[in-house]
């Protein structure tokens, strides 16, 4: 019986050795991870919310319908990129997990603190909860479907 190697090893070399990482390179690693961070939060303030804003207002789109699907396709970015790495790189079978996690923490998670920090009451009706629930069940259930043999084809 073939034993599959461990996921660790579906990835790249670190540029690091053991025994380096032991004495302190693992520092340089927490620094680039907040540089990137830093780096990300500058170019999302400074060009993804006013691009969306300039998309938002040449297409005539009001507020919600842009924060509906600009933002949302900008939350999922991680996940795309997840799957990219998962498929390209490592070859691995990361990407339904991933989607399907990120997209449970995207529904509750953010959508929720939003909520909570939105600093008023926000009204919603039963419409919209029973909409976006039933799409996402709806989806979620073709994938099972797609996927239930390990064969996905045209």
């Amino acid at each position: 019986m073939l034993i599959p190697p461990t996921a660790i090893h579906e990835f790249p070399e670190d540029i690091f050795t053991k025994e380096q990482r032991k004495n302190g390179a693992v520092l340089l690693h927490a620094l680039c991870a907040i540089y990137m961070f830093y780096a990300l939060a500058i170019v999302c303030d400074d060009y993804f919310v006013p691009s969306l804003e300039k998309i938002s207002e040449n297409l005539q789109l009001s507020e919600d319908v842009a924060g509906a699907t600009f933002m949302a396709a900008g939350s999922s970015a991680p996940e795309l990129f997840t799957s990219l790495i998962g498929v390209f790189i490592t070859k691995g079978d990361v990407g339904v997990g991933t989607i399907v996690g990120s997209a449970v923490f995207n529904i509750l998670v953010i959508i929720g603190l939003s909520g909570i920090f939105a600093g008023q009451t926000v009204v919603l009706t039963w419409w919209s909860l029973f909409r976006d629930s039933s799409y996402y069940i709806l989806s979620v259930l073709a994938l099972i479907m797609v996927i239930y043999d390990d064969r996905v084809f045209w």
